[in-house]
């Protein structure tokens, strides 16, 4: 938690003040989460804080929301393209993505529990830039690193807005994000060190190295080429299901069993039965 504080308070999120005449403050609540590795283990724990944004209202407290991310599609793809030209894939993540959107509209938020200002108990905190849980925070925090890579030479996809690309010369990189995490990949390791170098001067990241794990995908990487698997997700609907420890069988049914849609029995959830 006092990590969480100390990175708001590093990056200028919001000032105490008054509440105006006419205005209500969000709340906010702690939000704990188990960060997991590919291999379902947990990496890390969290504190997160989050502003109650189903309190908004459209018009008032923000108005654009809609922020992109890439496609499964446009990821199996630069995976391919690496694959094809012996190119390692990297990852980074940004930490405390959100906080690093500006905000447009004038926003005020109760003090967090366990951290009110003593004395000032009565004050609000007036949000200069954005926090989980605001409806725009996804719209601001895109803006934000949108405008960065532009000015410093990518070119965002006209057909996937997600994806960014630099040409040098002879030299290229692709960027793809997905909230706050990236993946990057190119020709030249300079252009990678450089583009590393840069984005951690900008912006508080985590340097995961090769890609591992990433929406859902099992990548390893080594001289022999790229392998992708769903191991993990694999793992993750079996025990979803309490099956990773069945047995496994040729024939996943009792044999010489007839089925109709007309048999009398009790109903299941399709919806349930699908996944």
């Amino acid at each position: 938690m006092n990590e969480e504080i100390n990175a708001i308070v590093k990056n200028d999120t919001w000032e105490l003040a008054t509440l105006p005449k006419n205005h209500k403050p969000i709340g906010v609540k702690w939000v704990y989460k188990k960060k997991l590795n590919a291999r379902g283990e947990v990496e890390r724990y969290k504190a997160r804080l989050v502003a109650k944004g189903y309190k908004q209202k459209a018009g008032i407290d923000y108005e654009e929301v809609f922020a992109p991310v890439a496609r499964m599609e446009t990821i199996r793809l630069l995976i391919s393209l690496a694959a094809q030209n012996k190119w390692n894939i990297y990852q980074m993540d940004v930490k405390s993505a959100f906080l690093n959107g500006v905000l447009e509209e004038e926003v005020y938020i109760e003090q967090p529990p366990g951290y009110i200002k003593e004395g000032e108990e009565n004050k609000v905190l007036k949000l200069k830039k954005a926090l989980y849980g605001l409806k725009q925070a996804p719209r601001a925090w895109n803006t934000r690193i949108d405008t960065y890579f532009k000015e410093h030479g990518f070119v965002q996809c006209p057909y996937e807005h997600a994806l960014y690309v630099k040409v040098c010369d002879d030299d290229i990189m692709f960027v793809a994000l997905y909230v706050d995490d990236m993946i990057f990949m190119g020709n030249n390791n300079e252009m990678i060190e450089k583009f590393k170098l840069e984005m951690s001067k900008e912006f508080e990241m985590t340097d995961l190295g090769l890609m591992l794990y990433f929406l859902g995908l099992d990548v390893k990487q080594d001289k022999s080429g790229i392998f992708v698997s769903q191991e993990a997700y694999a793992k993750d609907v079996l025990k979803r299901f309490k099956m990773d420890y069945c047995n496994p069988v040729c024939t996943p049914v009792e044999s010489g069993t007839k089925l109709s849609r007309y048999d009398e029995g009790k109903a299941v959830d399709a919806t349930l039965y699908r996944s």
